[in-house]
Formats: structure tokens, C-alpha cells, sequence
């Protein structure tokens, strides 16, 4: 490999979120990779640095260029300029979007588990949430249609808000199943918000298919969410964008998001974009097989180790869906006692709604030392549980 992803990053005393934790604690929780950012990126930035000059911030040709050729080439998705609005972030770009499209107490759908933010926005907009639990059967997760349907035709149900690829299940949606969610989504007269944020950290030789893509009934419908913090680990920077082909729902989603002053780069936001799609080609696609490799690792280990438990097969994000269903707790009490007596802090399941009750989550975007650290954290937390909860049994 051309770059290093080994070497490990010493990110405590760094103000992040993610390692803001005890000394005897590692942290494989939050999305948010230890690498360091690809060096193409690091050189764009010195030299937008040493400039010296950090005024208010506008956006030029190479910003729109950056993600129409980014999505041409590597997602065989064209987009038109006009479609593209700047915002620091999916998730404040989701909150605006139900904040404009929806009024208290309307129904804006989810297909659970799902990223548990979702919820927030819902929530704290005043309206409610409706999940429409997905499928889980021999291991593979798939839409259940039927029910979908079902809350998606109720005359208070105004919004999705849809993940595609899926966190934290790992699963690329095929094209079926998107034109059929776009077909049921006029036919309700539902708008629906894909997050696409995971969307270029697939397996190798495995591709996504943007939502609006697939018909000009899903570019009707669709407010697409993209940018390139999560594959380029670059969350710190806000920087996003929003893609809307309709031009009705276009001036929806620009009036909303400049109501709530969130569709302004900072001095930095630009020059990620530019320098993430425009140079990080290659980093991208070692960073993919690195984490590839890292999953199946942990994908047997976990099996050869653990006895019952078991990862989800996934072919995206750098998050390990593990079905911890022939433990007798739930998920919220495995994670907390794993994370009391090893010191591994792994996310519950059940933070992502229903049918995450007997799950984990854990983040292997790390050097393979650590993701063993991790690995070894979690059987012996595992296998502390299940002698305890033997124990007090008799």
C-alpha cells in the first residue's frame, strides 16, 4: 500500500468526542475513523492556511465541479449544477428539511434500526416518528414492503427519511428496492431525504446506487444528502451538500436551510470537498480494502471466539452490525457491562430503534492493532457475561 493506515494516531488531548474517554478505555463507538486524513487533503489545506486570510467564504466552479465529477465517475450518477446547495452538514440539512417540509405532529417514517440522530430530528421538530421495522431473516436484512406501505399511506405521514447504504446494518439497497420505494413515495405524495453519507465506503467491487438515480420519479421526490467528512474522515470541517432535481422542492430546501443559517462554507469547507473528491481517488480505494480487511478479520474472529455471536454480512460503512441474539440481556446491558469490565465502549443496538435490541455496533476504522485490542476487549467481556449471568442462575 501506498499509505499508511497502520501507524497508530494518538487522538487523546485532541478534543474529540470520540476519545473523550477513561485512560483503560477504547473507544469503538461513534462514526469517526483514526486515520489521518488523506496527505492530498493535508497539502490543500497548508496551502489554504498559510494564505493567512480567513474571511467569510463562497463557493467557486471547483466546488460544483468537485461533486458532479465525483458522482459522474465514480457513482455513474450526472448531476446538474443547479441541483447542488452547500450545507455544513446531513444532519443539520435533515433537521432543516423537516422543519420546512412538515408541520407538529405529522408522521416522518424511518425504516429501523437506523441511525439513531434521525430521531432527534424528527423529534425535536415536533413530530413523530414512524418506523417501519426491516426484515431480518438468516442473517440478511431486507424491506418489508407491505408495512412500509402501510405507514407511508397514512394521511398524517408527510416524510422519509431514508439511509442508503443503511447504517448501522451495512446493507447497499438494490435497484428494486429503490424505484419501489420512489414509486410508493408519490403515490403517497411523501417526500423522502436519502442520507448518503456512507456512500463511498463500500467493499471493493461493491457499488451503490444513488436513490435519485434510478427514475425521474425518484429525482422528483428525493432531497439527496452527500459529503465527502464520513469516507475522507473530515466530519470536523462541515462541509456537505444537498442535491434536489426538482426545482419546486430545490427553493423548499434553500429557504430552509438559509432560515436556519446552516448553507455558509467556513474557510475550510470548500477546500475539503475540492481536495477530497478531487485528489483522494486513490487513498479512498486503499482506505476501502484496509477496512475490508479489518471486517473480515473481525467477522472470523468473532466467530472462531465467540460462540453464538455472529457479524452481519455488510458490504458498507466501516461499522460492524454483531447479532448478539444467543446472549439473554439485552443490548444496552452487554455494551455497558462489556464496557464496566474491559474497557471496550461499543454502541447498544438498541439506540437505533426497534430491532436493534440484540445487536452492537463497533467501529473498525482503526489500525489493525487496535481493531485486535478491540476484538479480544470484546470476547472477554462476552465470555465475563455469560459466566455471571450463569451464575446467578443457581
Amino acid at each position: 500500500m501506498v499509505y499508511d493506515f497502520d501507524t497508530p494516531v494518538n487522538r487523546r488531548g485532541t478534543d474529540s468526542v470520540k476519545w473523550d474517554v477513561a485512560e483503560n478505555e477504547l473507544p469503538m463507538w461513534v462514526a469517526d475513523m483514526d486515520f489521518q486524513a488523506a496527505p492530498e487533503i493535508r497539502e490543500a489545506f497548508r496551502i489554504r492556511l498559510e494564505h493567512g486570510v480567513f474571511g467569510y467564504a463562497d463557493l467557486t466552479d471547483d466546488w460544483y465541479n468537485a461533486y458532479i465529477g465525483w458522482w459522474k465517475n465514480r457513482h455513474n450518477f450526472l448531476m446538474e449544477r443547479d441541483w447542488l446547495i452547500f450545507c455544513t452538514g446531513v444532519i443539520p440539512a435533515i433537521s432543516s428539511v423537516v422543519r420546512k417540509l412538515t408541520t407538529p405532529n405529522e408522521n416522518v417514517v424511518v425504516q429501523s434500526p437506523v441511525y439513531n440522530i434521525f430521531y432527534n430530528s424528527i423529534i425535536n421538530n415536533g413530530c413523530r416518528v414512524l418506523e417501519s421495522r426491516l426484515i431480518y431473516e438468516n442473517g440478511e436484512y431486507s424491506v418489508d414492503f407491505e408495512d412500509l406501505e402501510k405507514k407511508l399511506s397514512d394521511p398524517q405521514t408527510t416524510l422519509m427519511i431514508f439511509c442508503n447504504p443503511h447504517n448501522p446494518v451495512g446493507k447497499i439497497w438494490d435497484r428494486y428496492t429503490l424505484e419501489k420505494i420512489g414509486n410508493l413515495a408519490k403515490k403517497y405524495n411523501v417526500k423522502v431525504i436519502s442520507d448518503e453519507i456512507h456512500c463511498d465506503l463500500t467493499s471493493p467491487g461493491k457499488e451503490y446506487i444513488p436513490f435519485a438515480s434510478v427514475s425521474e420519479t425518484n429525482r422528483e421526490v428525493s432531497i439527496t444528502c452527500i459529503a465527502p467528512t464520513k469516507a475522507f474522515n473530515l466530519a470536523g470541517l462541515q462541509t456537505a451538500a444537498v442535491c434536489v432535481p426538482d426545482p419546486f422542492l430545490r427553493h423548499k430546501v434553500w429557504r430552509a436551510l438559509n432560515t436556519d443559517e446552516v448553507a455558509e462554507p467556513n474557510s475550510f469547507a470548500s477546500t475539503a470537498a475540492i481536495a477530497a473528491f478531487g485528489k483522494g481517488g486513490a487513498w479512498l480505494d486503499e482506505l476501502r480494502e484496509y477496512i475490508a480487511e479489518n471486517k473480515r478479520i473481525s467477522a472470523e474472529y468473532i466467530k472462531e471466539n465467540i460462540p453464538g455471536v455472529f457479524v452481519v454480512k455488510g458490504d458498507a460503512t466501516y461499522l460492524l452490525w454483531i447479532d448478539i441474539s444467543a446472549l439473554s440481556g439485552d443490548s444496552s446491558e452487554v455494551a455497558a457491562f462489556v464496557r464496566k469490565h474491559t474497557g471496550l465502549y461499543v454502541s447498544a443496538g438498541s439506540h437505533y430503534g426497534k430491532g436493534g435490541e440484540h445487536f452492537l455496533r463497533m467501529n473498525v476504522a482503526c489500525g489493525k492493532s487496535v481493531c485486535l485490542d478491540g476484538l479480544n476487549r470484546l470476547k472477554e467481556g462476552i465470555n465475563l457475561y455469560r459466566k455471571e449471568k450463569t451464575n446467578k442462575s443457581f
